[in-house]
């Protein structure tokens, strides 16, 4: 009797489980059907295409980006095979991003292209459907890549990259502390001079007053350091010292062995050695020391932060460079919109009957056109030939009307 009460009692118990486990997944996929039929249908055609297309695409970017080098290191410096898979996983999330615009192209082509050589996209249009209201599902879609590649973009990218590296200087037995070095760090100030005439300060505040170089930054110390100090008018004074850390609390830095070589109005000069020097001077060389040489390697916060650090050194190529990749922050997610957009209102085109080795030689030549048109423009935003804004949106802009082009004509059939 107690036993038929315990195999009673897990019969009900099992029964308790599984019904639990259908109401959960009842709660997952009951929104799914809140989507009206005709949307999940169609999204039922781009979603598979498009989880294939990612995972062709990040392959192949990381075959080409890391794989092959990876290998060289575990053959050449003996990177430890876990310690490759590590960089690896690490280096994932920067080749995801650039492998969503380019899916959601080519799953959106295949999809739509599928549907209108097999007369499903004529059937729906004799119906009284627009192809506006047919290409929803697939801009609905666009708008949810935006914002992941986005969120990926500004928060899981700049972490993994600097893991990847920091990982990959362990493996190869490389010195490196979690603040790595920079090499050839050179900081301008700008600002009133000494006037010679009354000792006072000039009206004028754009004078290159110091210029501070640096060979090598590392764990806030500066090593090989040169000040230029032109911030008086008839004297002028050369700092060099092996190297140099700053003291917050007295806003000043703190140099060691080195000597100060200053010229007077009349041109004699005289060389005073030291083993300590205190030189009062801004924080801003370790401000810029401290930027990531990369921008893929800063999240948006950073990049702004970086440009304020950037418009204090007078490096105006800098400042502009920086400034393209903040926009482009933004616009390499809008790429999925772009790409939707052309996608499936080139893939609803009634003429069209594409396969899917001609769906992908497609993408790819679309791909291609649109970022060497980026590059063209962000390298015209670098060097000032356009508004940095202007270098970034322009190409999203062109290809946006592009996309609307084909909607109107793919409309039209």
């Amino acid at each position: 009797m107690f036993k038929k009460t315990v195999k009673t009692n897990k019969s009900l118990l099992k029964l308790s489980n599984q019904s639990l486990i259908k109401k959960t997944i009842n709660k997952i996929i009951s929104p799914w059907y809140l989507i009206p039929l005709i949307d999940r249908w169609v999204l039922g055609q781009i979603i598979p295409p498009m989880i294939f297309a990612i995972s062709a695409f990040t392959v192949i970017s990381l075959s080409v980006g890391v794989m092959f080098d990876l290998i060289r290191k575990i053959v050449e410096f003996g990177l430890p095979l876990f310690l490759a898979l590590k960089v690896l996983f690490f280096s994932l999330p920067s080749f995801l991003v650039l492998s969503f615009p380019m899916a959601v192209l080519l799953s959106t082509l295949l999809a739509y292209g599928k549907l209108s050589s097999n007369s499903e996209l004529l059937a729906l249009k004799s119906l009284g459907i627009k192809t506006s209201r047919i290409i929803s599902p697939a801009i609905a879609l666009s708008i949810f890549m935006t914002g992941l590649t986005f969120y990926f973009n500004d928060n899981l990218v700049p972490a993994s990259n600097k893991l990847a590296e920091t990982t990959l200087r362990a493996g190869i037995g490389s010195s490196f502390s979690a603040e790595q070095g920079k090499d050839n760090i050179m900081f301008s100030r700008y600002g009133s001079r000494i006037s010679a005439s009354n000792k006072k300060p000039t009206k004028t505040n754009t004078y290159l007053t110091h210029i501070f170089y640096a060979s090598w930054y590392e764990n806030n110390i500066m090593e090989g350091v040169t000040v230029l100090d032109f911030s008086r008018e008839d004297f002028q004074q050369i700092l060099k010292a092996k190297n140099g850390v700053f003291d917050k609390k007295s806003s000043s830095w703190i140099f060691s062995d080195g000597n100060i070589v200053s010229i007077d109005p009349s041109g004699q000069t005289t060389n005073i050695q030291f083993k300590e020097y205190t030189y009062p001077f801004v924080e801003g060389p370790m401000e810029l020391a401290k930027v990531p040489k990369d921008a893929n390697e800063m999240t948006l916060k950073q990049a702004i932060q970086a440009e304020k650090i950037y418009e204090k050194t007078g490096n105006l190529k800098e400042v502009r460079r920086i400034k393209v990749r903040i926009q482009e922050k933004f616009t390499l997610p809008f790429a999925c919109l772009v790409f939707g957009l052309i996608g499936s209102s080139l893939g609803s085109k009634s003429n069209l009957r594409s396969s899917k080795s001609q769906g992908f030689g497609l993408s790819v030549i679309l791909i291609l056109i649109y970022y060497v048109m980026s590059f063209l423009f962000s390298s015209f935003g670098v060097k000032g030939i356009l508004p940095p804004i202007f270098a970034a949106w322009l190409p999203v802009l062109i290809s946006l009307g592009g996309g609307i082009y084909l909607l109107r004509k793919s409309s039209s059939f």
